[in-house]
């Protein structure tokens, strides 16, 4: 016979109490969840159109912008992501003929802004050079060195960047990746080309930084994939290859490849004893001495004997103005944040990553790494100041969504790439994918421009993708180099400024 416990029954009766009402609870919270979401709408595409004319070398161009994002969707034909972008086409021109030009940043993760206002577009953020700029009021101008007295030009914003989103079904991770970026941004080209009756154009495309890795992609996979063949690259800064463009992974050849920018970055700030006259002569020695002793120190490893490495040494601090007493205590090997606290450190500031010419105050003067990259709060502010207003009030958009100037998507990208033979790598390398297509395309002419200064793409980095092409003695003829006594974004240098759109200029036509 069962006893019947009162207390028991109790606590029993409490806890079943308990769980109804949690689980009432969590129904409705769950309902309300389900509700929302589907009250929950994307946002929808839209663009809005103005008109406006430059004066470029003294002839007016008459042209119409179109600013905003266009619906992207799947092979299944569902939408996927919003793109954004800024679409510049002269009036009154012969679209067969006319060339047309898409252009992005890199990042990954950034907008198309530093191109936009800094050399590309109609207007143009005016900053001080090697330098902090004046806090506001910014200044813009009409940009004299805008290729649109050549080419029409087109704007691209990456998902994540600008005002670009997935949408529907889609996420962010089907976006964010070597792959999946080159994929969508090519299937953007196709789309905006015809939707537009581009087709017959001459047609480039313009990578910066990480956009070089974009850029091979791109140019093969709209050869491969949709039969477009263009009719240039642009890499301006490129990364092309993770492993030779990465000092820092434990990977020897990146040292070897980052030490000329090292000595011009010495040179430039005066760290180097008895300083030759000429940048040019001085690098050179650098890049040979890079090339030779300093790889092969760098190859033997442990088998280096000490005469040998303390030669090394001495030729590092001579080409670097960096003590070997720290070079050997790095062990041979520095990255380019090391260097840029340490080069400056007696003065209490760091030299620039993104432009080695610029210089602030350091923070943590025993640190390793750079807290923060002089060239970015130098110049920065004037860029989104500039371009907000210029999209608000010149192109008339009318968003109430925040234009998206850095998405920091670096941390969430998918570095993994299948090769054009389909092979995946762990890391990319699109500059096999650039030859496929030099191969395929042999008409395709490739200019790259790169700045001396650059610590982030250093141009030894750049001189071996470009030298280890894999493509005939005749394709290499379709590859032009233009060298700029200035950094990644050359252009913010006032006689760069006027080479890049004279090299870029003469390059389309």
């Amino acid at each position: 016979m069962l006893k019947f416990n009162k207390k028991k029954a109790l606590k029993d009766t409490l806890f079943l109490a308990l769980l109804i009402a949690f689980f009432q609870t969590n129904t409705i919270v769950a309902a309300e969840s389900n509700e929302n979401d589907t009250q929950k709408t994307d946002p929808k595409a839209e663009i809005f159109t103005t008109s406006h004319q430059i004066k470029i070398n003294g002839k007016t161009i008459r042209y119409t912008a179109t600013a905003g994002t266009m619906e992207m969707k799947n092979d299944d034909n569902e939408p996927v992501a919003l793109f954004g972008y800024t679409a510049y086409v002269k009036k009154d021109g012969d679209s067969n003929k006319r060339p047309l030009m898409f252009a992005f940043n890199g990042g990954p993760g950034s907008a198309s802004i530093w191109l936009h206002m800094g050399i590309l577009g109609p207007q143009r953020t005016i900053v001080t050079d090697a330098g902090f700029t004046p806090n506001g009021p910014f200044k813009r101008v009409e940009n004299q060195f805008s290729i649109l007295d050549k080419a029409d030009l087109v704007m691209i914003d990456p998902v994540g960047t600008g005002f670009s989103v997935p949408i529907g079904k889609a996420k962010g991770e089907d976006f964010w990746g070597v792959d999946q970026d080159i994929k969508s941004v090519s299937e953007f080209i196709v789309q905006y080309t015809s939707k537009n009756g581009r087709w017959a154009s001459p047609k480039y495309i313009l990578g910066e930084s990480y956009g070089g890795i974009r850029s091979g992609g791109v140019a093969y996979y709209l050869l491969a994939n949709h039969n477009m063949a263009l009719n240039g690259v642009v890499l301006v800064s490129p990364f092309m290859d993770y492993v030779a463009g990465a000092a820092g992974i434990h990977v020897d050849l990146p040292h070897v490849l980052y030490f000329s920018t090292f000595a011009a970055t010495a040179w430039y700030h005066n760290k180097i004893k008895d300083k030759p006259a000429d940048l040019k002569s001085f690098l050179a020695a650098a890049d040979a001495f890079a090339m030779s002793d300093y790889a092969a120190a760098l190859t033997k490893g442990n088998r280096l004997t000490q005469a040998e490495r303390d030669n090394v040494l001495a030729q590092m601090e001579k080409f670097t103005g960096v003590s070997a007493d720290y070079w050997d205590k790095a062990n041979l090997r520095m990255h380019e944040f090391q260097f840029s606290k340490e080069l400056l450190r007696g003065q209490k500031e760091s030299a620039g990553r993104i432009d080695s010419r610029f210089k602030g105050e350091s923070i943590n003067l025993i640190g390793e790494n750079l807290t923060y990259d002089p060239f970015f709060p130098s110049i920065g502010p004037a860029f989104v100041a500039t371009f907000n207003d210029y999209y608000k009030n010149e192109l008339k958009v009318e968003s109430d969504r925040k234009y998206v100037v850095s998405g920091g998507l670096w941390n969430k990208w998918d570095d993994t790439h299948t090769l054009p033979d389909g092979f995946k790598m762990p890391w990319a390398n699109t500059a096999v994918d650039l030859s496929y297509a030099m191969r395929q395309n042999p008409n395709m002419k490739v200019l790259v421009q790169q700045g001396y200064y650059d610590l982030a793409t250093p141009y030894g980095a750049t001189n071996y993708f470009i030298d280890h092409l894999d493509i005939s003695k005749k394709l290499q003829q379709n590859i032009t180099l233009k060298m700029y006594e200035a950094g990644h974004m050359m252009y913010v240098h006032q006689e760069s400024m006027v080479q890049f759109k004279k090299d870029l200029a003469e390059f389309i036509e």
